[in-house]
């Protein structure tokens, strides 16, 4: 492997999380350059932030991106490249300190910063990065938030020659004068070796009004050729995205991501639509990574009973993800469950147990999930929740089962470690 040239001496391989490690919550970026061995710090590339006194977000953000791209297996051009992509896409908040409050309330993190970084794993392979990022974060309103984002993503294709003619013809839909909600554009890269991203961006079906939601949801897809699939999408309580992959995807997805309160392990089970239903083996898979992540009891005989009650996420909401890519039969190719981890662990300490056990019966090696967690932080797992945000698990046809776990950038906050309530528990009958 290819490593860090210029940049070798900031960017040595990560220090293992410790149980024992005693030093003070502080941000990455807060780190001094570590000498190699027998050698002096060398300057950052250029374009790349060095460490000021006054640390800046795309400071912050561009030395997590390094470490995060190191751990991942990048070469050392690649992640400076990515580095200063990540600081074009955030613009001028890039420029902003850290000891001013967030540029706005975000609805990316839960301390609003407007990054985050997922890893996504399966056997035998070195782990995909992924930054997701709000462009138009700091924007004076959600109208320019929203075309500030599509600015940026079509400056992207224009750098990078990909077509943006599928987010086009939804312009009108997401991008109305006076839009709602929580966000108006996203765009996630994800990181490959070579210096230019996957790009892909996620929209707000709730631009026009929540109530008009689910018809946004399937205009969208009926524009996009898709006819067939809202009627192949479960229920949910709200349709959170729409999700489009640009440019140089093998197979370019369209998603739908869904809300889900108060779910219990049988009925995320039942929410795939892959192939006409996941099948048994891929039922069973679901439940067990739904109990695995939320941290309920896997060893009980029955998943779906213990002690003659079914346990509930009745906190933040579980999430499904259904990725189309035909349109002949109207069926999503995909299928992804996010358990929102944070919210069901008292600390990162027990999230990350989570996640190395999910990584274990998937054959992955937990060791760059450990390696990315110290990349962007140096607190000890045990003194706050939410740097592991989610866990998710994907089930995409003709592919192996895939786990990604999404992590924060924690540049403004940390949760403190909280007490968790034990899950809500329905009452159901058990026959004798």
């Amino acid at each position: 492997m290819d490593h860090i040239s210029a940049d070798a001496a900031f960017m040595q391989p990560p220090t293992e999380l410790n149980p024992l490690d005693t030093r003070p919550t502080g941000r990455v970026s807060s780190w001094a350059p570590r000498p190699a061995a027998g050698g002096s710090v060398t300057a950052f590339p250029a374009e790349v932030p060095k460490a000021t006194g006054v640390e800046t977000l795309g400071g912050h953000t561009a030395r997590q991106v390094l470490r995060l791209c190191e751990a991942a297996g990048l070469n050392g051009a690649d992640s400076a490249a990515y580095a200063r992509t990540v600081l074009t896409a955030l613009g001028p908040v890039a420029e902003r300190s850290l000891d001013l409050p967030p540029p706005d309330d975000s609805f990316l993190s839960d301390d609003h910063t407007p990054v985050e970084f997922s890893l996504a794993f399966v056997p035998n392979a070195d782990p995909t990065l992924r930054v997701l990022l709000e462009p138009g974060c700091g924007a004076e309103s959600l109208e320019e938030n929203g075309r500030t984002g599509l600015r940026v993503v079509r400056e992207m294709a224009q750098r990078w020659g990909f077509s943006t003619k599928r987010l086009d013809e939804l312009e009108d839909l997401f991008f109305p004068p006076d839009p709602e909600g929580p966000l108006a554009l996203w765009c996630a890269l994800e990181l490959v070796p070579g210096g230019v991203p996957r790009v892909k961006v996620y929209l707000n079906p709730a631009a026009s009004g929540q109530e008009r939601s689910a018809d946004t949801v399937r205009e969208a897809l009926d524009r996009l050729g898709h006819r067939q699939a809202f009627t192949a999408l479960p229920e949910g309580d709200r349709h959170l995205f729409l999700a489009l992959d640009l440019g140089d995807w093998e197979e370019p997805r369209v998603k739908v991501y869904l809300a889900h309160h108060d779910l219990s392990a049988t009925e995320a089970a039942g929410l795939s639509r892959v192939g006409g239903g996941s099948g048994r083996s891929g039922q069973t898979e679901i439940k067990r990574f739904f109990t695995m992540a939320a941290g309920h009891d896997t060893e009980a005989a029955d998943l779906e009973v213990e002690d003659g009650q079914v346990p509930r996420l009745g906190r933040r909401p579980v999430q499904s993800c259904h990725a189309f890519t035909e349109t002949a039969t109207g069926r999503p190719s995909g299928f992804t469950l996010y358990i929102p981890v944070r919210d069901y662990a008292a600390h990162d300490g027990e999230a990350l147990d989570r996640a190395v056990a999910v990584l274990g019966r998937y054959g992955v090696e937990p060791a760059p999930l450990a390696r990315s967690l110290s990349a962007v932080t140096s607190r000890r797992p045990q003194d706050g929740v939410g740097l592991i945000a989610y866990l998710g698990l994907a089930h995409q046809q003709g592919r192996p089962p895939r786990v990604t776990a999404y992590i924060s950038s924690e540049a403004y906050a940390v949760k403190p470690p909280m007490a968790v309530p034990s899950p809500r528990r329905d009452a159901v009958p058990v026959s004798g």
